[in-house]
Protein backbone atom coordinates (compact mmCIF):
# COMPACT_ATOMS: atom_id res chain seq x y z
CA UNK A 1 0.00 0.00 0.00
CA UNK A 2 1.39 3.38 -0.99
CA UNK A 3 1.88 6.26 1.42
CA UNK A 4 -0.87 8.12 -0.46
CA UNK A 5 -3.33 5.29 0.18
CA UNK A 6 -2.33 5.22 3.84
CA UNK A 7 -2.94 8.96 4.14
CA UNK A 8 -6.35 8.64 2.49
CA UNK A 9 -7.37 5.78 4.77
CA UNK A 10 -6.13 7.70 7.79
CA UNK A 11 -8.10 10.77 6.76
CA UNK A 12 -11.20 8.63 6.15
CA UNK A 13 -10.89 7.01 9.58
CA UNK A 14 -10.47 10.43 11.19
CA UNK A 15 -13.50 11.78 9.32
CA UNK A 16 -15.61 8.77 10.35
CA UNK A 17 -14.52 9.24 13.96
CA UNK A 18 -15.54 12.90 13.82
CA UNK A 19 -18.91 12.17 12.20
CA UNK A 20 -20.13 9.00 13.95
CA UNK A 21 -17.57 8.14 16.62
CA UNK A 22 -16.16 9.97 19.59
CA UNK A 23 -13.53 11.95 17.68
CA UNK A 24 -10.08 12.21 19.26
CA UNK A 25 -11.43 10.47 22.38
CA UNK A 26 -12.11 7.21 20.55
CA UNK A 27 -8.77 5.47 21.33
CA UNK A 28 -9.04 6.51 24.99
CA UNK A 29 -12.55 5.08 25.32
CA UNK A 30 -11.42 1.88 23.58
CA UNK A 31 -8.58 1.36 26.09
CA UNK A 32 -9.81 -1.39 28.47
CA UNK A 33 -7.86 0.12 31.37
CA UNK A 34 -9.60 3.52 31.16
CA UNK A 35 -12.59 4.14 33.45
CA UNK A 36 -13.05 7.91 32.96
CA UNK A 37 -12.26 10.44 30.24
CA UNK A 38 -12.46 14.13 31.20
CA UNK A 39 -12.20 17.06 28.80
CA UNK A 40 -11.77 20.55 30.29
CA UNK A 41 -10.11 22.30 27.32
CA UNK A 42 -9.02 21.40 23.76
CA UNK A 43 -5.56 20.50 25.06
CA UNK A 44 -6.54 19.31 28.56
CA UNK A 45 -7.87 15.76 28.28
CA UNK A 46 -7.48 13.52 31.28
CA UNK A 47 -8.02 9.80 31.86
CA UNK A 48 -8.29 7.60 34.93
CA UNK A 49 -6.86 4.10 34.66
CA UNK A 50 -7.44 3.28 38.31
CA UNK A 51 -4.39 5.07 39.65
CA UNK A 52 -5.60 8.68 39.59
CA UNK A 53 -5.97 11.22 36.79
CA UNK A 54 -3.38 11.35 34.01
CA UNK A 55 -3.03 14.13 31.43
CA UNK A 56 -2.97 12.68 27.90
CA UNK A 57 -1.39 13.88 24.67
CA UNK A 58 -4.76 13.87 22.88
CA UNK A 59 -5.81 17.23 21.47
CA UNK A 60 -8.84 18.84 19.83
CA UNK A 61 -8.38 21.42 17.09
CA UNK A 62 -10.14 24.11 19.11
CA UNK A 63 -12.98 24.75 21.58
CA UNK A 64 -15.52 24.63 18.76
CA UNK A 65 -14.52 21.02 18.04
CA UNK A 66 -15.13 20.07 21.67
CA UNK A 67 -18.57 21.73 21.55
CA UNK A 68 -19.48 19.91 18.32
CA UNK A 69 -18.54 16.55 19.82
CA UNK A 70 -20.47 17.25 23.02
CA UNK A 71 -23.61 18.19 21.08
CA UNK A 72 -23.35 15.21 18.75
CA UNK A 73 -22.89 12.72 21.61
CA UNK A 74 -25.84 14.28 23.43
CA UNK A 75 -27.97 13.96 20.29
CA UNK A 76 -26.98 10.30 19.93
CA UNK A 77 -28.23 9.78 23.50
CA UNK A 78 -31.48 11.59 22.71
CA UNK A 79 -30.69 14.65 24.82
CA UNK A 80 -30.91 18.34 24.01
CA UNK A 81 -27.70 20.33 24.43
CA UNK A 82 -27.67 23.98 23.30
CA UNK A 83 -27.60 27.53 24.60
CA UNK A 84 -31.10 27.16 26.03
CA UNK A 85 -30.20 23.93 27.85
CA UNK A 86 -26.43 24.06 28.35
CA UNK A 87 -25.94 20.74 30.16
CA UNK A 88 -26.86 17.12 29.56
CA UNK A 89 -26.59 13.90 31.55
CA UNK A 90 -27.17 10.78 29.46
CA UNK A 91 -26.16 7.23 28.61
CA UNK A 92 -24.70 6.51 25.19
CA UNK A 93 -25.81 3.39 23.25
CA UNK A 94 -22.69 1.46 24.35
CA UNK A 95 -23.45 2.20 28.01
CA UNK A 96 -20.91 5.01 28.47
CA UNK A 97 -22.18 7.66 30.90
CA UNK A 98 -22.01 11.18 29.40
CA UNK A 99 -22.13 14.51 31.19
CA UNK A 100 -21.57 17.70 29.18
CA UNK A 101 -21.71 21.42 30.01
CA UNK A 102 -21.49 24.18 27.39
CA UNK A 103 -20.19 27.75 27.69
CA UNK A 104 -20.91 30.23 29.15
CA UNK A 105 -21.84 27.93 32.08
CA UNK A 106 -18.54 26.12 31.49
CA UNK A 107 -16.04 28.94 31.24
CA UNK A 108 -13.96 28.98 28.07
CA UNK A 109 -14.72 25.53 26.66
CA UNK A 110 -17.33 22.82 26.79
CA UNK A 111 -16.57 20.27 29.52
CA UNK A 112 -17.09 16.56 28.90
CA UNK A 113 -17.09 13.78 31.49
CA UNK A 114 -17.33 10.23 30.19
CA UNK A 115 -17.63 7.23 32.54
CA UNK A 116 -16.88 4.00 30.70
CA UNK A 117 -19.10 1.04 31.57
CA UNK A 118 -17.38 -2.19 30.68
CA UNK A 119 -19.52 -4.97 29.18
CA UNK A 120 -18.34 -7.47 31.79
CA UNK A 121 -18.51 -7.03 35.53
CA UNK A 122 -15.42 -7.67 37.62
CA UNK A 123 -15.43 -10.88 39.60
CA UNK A 124 -14.86 -10.83 43.34
CA UNK A 125 -11.56 -12.62 42.77
CA UNK A 126 -10.43 -9.84 40.46
CA UNK A 127 -11.32 -7.23 43.08
CA UNK A 128 -9.22 -9.13 45.64
CA UNK A 129 -6.33 -9.25 43.15
CA UNK A 130 -6.71 -5.52 42.48
CA UNK A 131 -6.62 -4.73 46.20
CA UNK A 132 -10.19 -3.40 46.43
CA UNK A 133 -11.04 -6.30 48.76
CA UNK A 134 -8.35 -7.44 51.24
CA UNK A 135 -7.18 -11.07 51.21
CA UNK A 136 -9.87 -13.30 52.70
CA UNK A 137 -12.44 -10.48 52.61
CA UNK A 138 -14.29 -12.22 49.80
CA UNK A 139 -15.49 -14.86 52.30
CA UNK A 140 -17.21 -12.19 54.39
CA UNK A 141 -18.83 -10.66 51.29
CA UNK A 142 -20.08 -14.05 50.10
CA UNK A 143 -21.52 -14.71 53.56
CA UNK A 144 -23.22 -11.29 53.42
CA UNK A 145 -25.02 -12.30 50.22
CA UNK A 146 -25.82 -15.81 51.50
CA UNK A 147 -27.36 -14.38 54.67
CA UNK A 148 -29.64 -12.14 52.55
CA UNK A 149 -28.69 -9.08 54.58
CA UNK A 150 -29.75 -5.68 53.24
CA UNK A 151 -26.75 -3.40 52.69
CA UNK A 152 -25.56 -0.17 51.14
CA UNK A 153 -22.25 0.52 49.41
CA UNK A 154 -21.16 4.04 50.33
CA UNK A 155 -18.33 6.26 49.18
CA UNK A 156 -17.42 9.35 47.22
CA UNK A 157 -17.47 9.84 43.45
CA UNK A 158 -15.24 7.41 41.58
CA UNK A 159 -14.50 5.13 44.52
CA UNK A 160 -15.86 2.04 42.76
CA UNK A 161 -19.31 1.69 44.33
CA UNK A 162 -20.96 0.46 41.13
CA UNK A 163 -18.06 -1.88 40.37
CA UNK A 164 -18.27 -3.53 43.79
CA UNK A 165 -22.06 -3.79 43.75
CA UNK A 166 -22.05 -5.40 40.29
CA UNK A 167 -19.52 -7.98 41.47
CA UNK A 168 -21.57 -8.76 44.59
CA UNK A 169 -24.80 -9.16 42.64
CA UNK A 170 -23.02 -11.74 40.50
CA UNK A 171 -22.81 -13.91 43.64
CA UNK A 172 -26.59 -14.03 44.08
CA UNK A 173 -28.03 -17.49 43.49
CA UNK A 174 -29.07 -18.17 39.87
CA UNK A 175 -32.62 -18.98 40.97
CA UNK A 176 -33.18 -15.45 42.30
CA UNK A 177 -34.67 -12.56 40.32
CA UNK A 178 -32.79 -9.25 40.57
CA UNK A 179 -34.66 -6.05 39.68
CA UNK A 180 -32.45 -2.99 39.19
CA UNK A 181 -33.76 0.59 39.36
CA UNK A 182 -31.18 3.11 38.18
CA UNK A 183 -30.93 6.72 37.17
CA UNK A 184 -28.46 5.64 34.50
CA UNK A 185 -28.08 1.93 33.73
CA UNK A 186 -24.53 1.19 34.89
CA UNK A 187 -24.86 -2.00 36.95
CA UNK A 188 -24.04 -5.05 34.86
CA UNK A 189 -24.01 -8.06 37.16
CA UNK A 190 -23.01 -11.42 35.74
CA UNK A 191 -26.32 -13.08 36.60
CA UNK A 192 -28.88 -15.02 34.50
CA UNK A 193 -32.03 -13.25 35.77
CA UNK A 194 -31.72 -9.47 35.86
CA UNK A 195 -34.46 -6.94 35.06
CA UNK A 196 -33.10 -3.43 34.39
CA UNK A 197 -35.20 -0.27 34.79
CA UNK A 198 -33.86 3.19 33.93
CA UNK A 199 -35.23 6.68 34.56
CA UNK A 200 -36.22 8.99 31.72
CA UNK A 201 -36.16 12.80 31.56
CA UNK A 202 -39.13 14.85 30.43
CA UNK A 203 -39.33 15.75 26.75
CA UNK A 204 -39.27 19.31 25.41
CA UNK A 205 -42.97 19.64 26.24
CA UNK A 206 -42.31 18.64 29.83
CA UNK A 207 -44.06 15.25 29.51
CA UNK A 208 -42.79 11.69 29.93
CA UNK A 209 -40.70 12.10 33.08
CA UNK A 210 -39.93 8.80 34.84
CA UNK A 211 -38.19 9.20 38.21
CA UNK A 212 -36.26 6.74 40.34
CA UNK A 213 -39.12 6.89 42.82
CA UNK A 214 -41.46 5.70 40.03
CA UNK A 215 -39.10 2.84 39.19
CA UNK A 216 -38.84 1.62 42.79
CA UNK A 217 -42.64 1.51 43.04
CA UNK A 218 -42.86 -0.44 39.78
CA UNK A 219 -40.04 -2.79 40.79
CA UNK A 220 -41.97 -3.82 43.90
CA UNK A 221 -44.73 -5.15 41.64
CA UNK A 222 -42.31 -7.23 39.57
CA UNK A 223 -41.68 -9.99 42.14
CA UNK A 224 -38.06 -9.13 42.94
CA UNK A 225 -36.02 -11.51 45.08
CA UNK A 226 -33.45 -8.72 45.30
CA UNK A 227 -34.46 -5.09 44.88
CA UNK A 228 -31.49 -2.93 43.93
CA UNK A 229 -31.39 0.87 43.68
CA UNK A 230 -28.32 1.94 41.72
CA UNK A 231 -27.90 5.13 43.72
CA UNK A 232 -30.15 6.31 46.56
CA UNK A 233 -30.31 10.06 46.08
CA UNK A 234 -33.90 11.27 46.59
CA UNK A 235 -37.45 10.41 47.66
CA UNK A 236 -37.07 6.81 46.46
CA UNK A 237 -35.40 6.15 49.84
CA UNK A 238 -38.87 6.12 51.43
CA UNK A 239 -40.14 3.34 49.15
CA UNK A 240 -36.89 1.40 49.40
CA UNK A 241 -36.95 1.35 53.21
CA UNK A 242 -40.63 0.42 53.18
CA UNK A 243 -39.89 -2.46 50.81
CA UNK A 244 -37.01 -3.75 52.92
CA UNK A 245 -39.37 -3.75 55.90
CA UNK A 246 -42.05 -5.78 54.13
CA UNK A 247 -40.32 -9.02 53.23
CA UNK A 248 -37.90 -7.93 50.50
CA UNK A 249 -34.72 -9.27 52.08
CA UNK A 250 -31.30 -8.82 50.57
CA UNK A 251 -32.01 -5.44 48.96
CA UNK A 252 -29.09 -3.15 48.32
CA UNK A 253 -27.85 -0.03 46.59
CA UNK A 254 -25.24 2.70 46.68
CA UNK A 255 -25.19 6.09 48.38
CA UNK A 256 -22.78 9.02 48.36
CA UNK A 257 -21.21 9.57 51.79
CA UNK A 258 -17.84 10.66 53.13
CA UNK A 259 -17.73 7.84 55.71
CA UNK A 260 -19.86 4.88 56.76
CA UNK A 261 -20.78 6.76 59.94
CA UNK A 262 -22.37 9.50 57.79
CA UNK A 263 -24.83 7.17 56.04
CA UNK A 264 -27.70 7.46 58.60
CA UNK A 265 -27.51 11.28 58.43
CA UNK A 266 -27.45 11.14 54.62
CA UNK A 267 -30.53 8.90 54.51
CA UNK A 268 -32.23 11.08 57.13
CA UNK A 269 -31.73 14.15 54.95
CA UNK A 270 -33.17 12.35 51.92
CA UNK A 271 -36.11 10.94 53.89
CA UNK A 272 -37.10 14.20 55.57
CA UNK A 273 -36.89 16.02 52.22
CA UNK A 274 -39.39 13.45 50.93
CA UNK A 275 -41.79 14.12 53.84
CA UNK A 276 -40.88 11.32 56.24
CA UNK A 277 -40.34 12.59 59.79
CA UNK A 278 -37.09 11.86 61.57
CA UNK A 279 -38.43 9.34 64.07
CA UNK A 280 -40.23 7.33 61.39
CA UNK A 281 -37.18 7.37 59.14
CA UNK A 282 -34.89 6.01 61.85
CA UNK A 283 -37.47 3.41 62.89
CA UNK A 284 -37.67 2.08 59.33
CA UNK A 285 -33.93 2.32 58.85
CA UNK A 286 -33.22 0.26 61.97
CA UNK A 287 -35.40 -2.59 60.70
CA UNK A 288 -34.49 -2.33 57.00
CA UNK A 289 -30.72 -2.04 56.77
CA UNK A 290 -28.00 -4.21 58.32
CA UNK A 291 -24.60 -3.37 56.84
CA UNK A 292 -22.69 -0.51 55.19
CA UNK A 293 -19.63 -1.21 53.02
CA UNK A 294 -17.61 1.98 52.62
CA UNK A 295 -15.17 2.54 49.76
CA UNK A 296 -12.38 5.12 49.48
CA UNK A 297 -9.62 6.03 47.06
CA UNK A 298 -6.22 6.39 48.64
CA UNK A 299 -3.69 9.03 47.65
CA UNK A 300 -2.33 6.76 44.94
CA UNK A 301 -5.79 6.47 43.40
CA UNK A 302 -6.36 2.86 44.47
CA UNK A 303 -9.93 1.92 45.42
CA UNK A 304 -10.52 -0.21 48.50
CA UNK A 305 -13.13 -1.16 51.09
CA UNK A 306 -11.98 1.00 53.99
CA UNK A 307 -14.56 -0.10 56.56
CA UNK A 308 -17.59 -2.28 57.17
CA UNK A 309 -20.19 -1.03 59.66
CA UNK A 310 -23.30 -2.55 61.19
CA UNK A 311 -26.31 -0.47 62.24
CA UNK A 312 -27.82 -0.18 65.71
CA UNK A 313 -30.23 2.13 67.56
CA UNK A 314 -28.98 4.26 70.43
CA UNK A 315 -30.89 5.13 73.60
CA UNK A 316 -32.68 8.00 71.85
CA UNK A 317 -34.00 5.68 69.14
CA UNK A 318 -31.76 7.10 66.41
CA UNK A 319 -29.76 4.78 64.18
CA UNK A 320 -25.98 4.95 64.15
CA UNK A 321 -23.31 2.82 62.57
CA UNK A 322 -20.78 0.75 64.51
CA UNK A 323 -17.41 -0.22 62.98
CA UNK A 324 -17.19 -4.00 62.52
CA UNK A 325 -14.21 -4.36 60.18
CA UNK A 326 -11.58 -2.04 58.78
CA UNK A 327 -9.08 -2.35 55.99
CA UNK A 328 -5.90 -4.30 56.65
CA UNK A 329 -3.16 -5.13 54.16
CA UNK A 330 -3.33 -8.84 55.01
CA UNK A 331 -7.00 -9.13 56.03
CA UNK A 332 -9.92 -7.19 57.44
CA UNK A 333 -9.19 -6.13 61.04
CA UNK A 334 -11.95 -6.62 63.60
CA UNK A 335 -13.56 -3.69 65.34
CA UNK A 336 -16.05 -3.59 68.23
CA UNK A 337 -19.04 -4.33 65.98
CA UNK A 338 -17.52 -7.59 64.72
CA UNK A 339 -19.49 -9.87 67.05
CA UNK A 340 -22.76 -8.31 65.88
CA UNK A 341 -21.75 -8.68 62.24
CA UNK A 342 -20.66 -12.28 62.78
CA UNK A 343 -24.04 -13.03 64.37
CA UNK A 344 -25.86 -11.55 61.37
CA UNK A 345 -23.73 -13.54 58.93
CA UNK A 346 -24.20 -16.77 60.88
CA UNK A 347 -27.94 -16.29 60.59
CA UNK A 348 -27.86 -17.35 56.97
CA UNK A 349 -24.34 -18.43 56.06
CA UNK A 350 -24.41 -22.12 56.97
CA UNK A 351 -22.31 -21.61 60.09
CA UNK A 352 -19.32 -20.29 58.15
CA UNK A 353 -16.79 -18.29 60.13
CA UNK A 354 -16.24 -15.60 57.47
CA UNK A 355 -12.51 -15.12 57.64
CA UNK A 356 -12.00 -15.00 61.44
CA UNK A 357 -8.62 -15.93 62.86
CA UNK A 358 -6.81 -15.70 66.18
CA UNK A 359 -4.98 -12.43 65.46
CA UNK A 360 -8.03 -10.19 65.70
CA UNK A 361 -8.30 -10.08 61.91
CA UNK A 362 -10.94 -11.44 59.58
Amino acid sequence: MSSGDTEVLGAAAQLRSELVGSGPLEPLLADPSVTDVLVSAPDRIWVDRGGGLELTQVRFADAAAVRRLAQRLAAVAGRRLDDARPWADARLPDGTRLHAVLPPVAVGCACLSLRVVRPRAFTLGELVAAGTVPPGGDRMLRALLDARLSFLVSGGTGTGKTTLLSALLGLVGPGERIVLAEDSAELRPDHPHVVRLETRPANQEGAGLVTLEDLVRQALRMRPDRLVVGEVRGPEVVHLLAALNTGHEGGCGTVHANAAADVPARLEALGTAAGLDRAALHSQLAAALSVVLHLVRDRAGRRRIAEVHVLERDASGLVRTVPALRWGAEAFVRERGWERLRGLLRGGASGIEPGADERGES
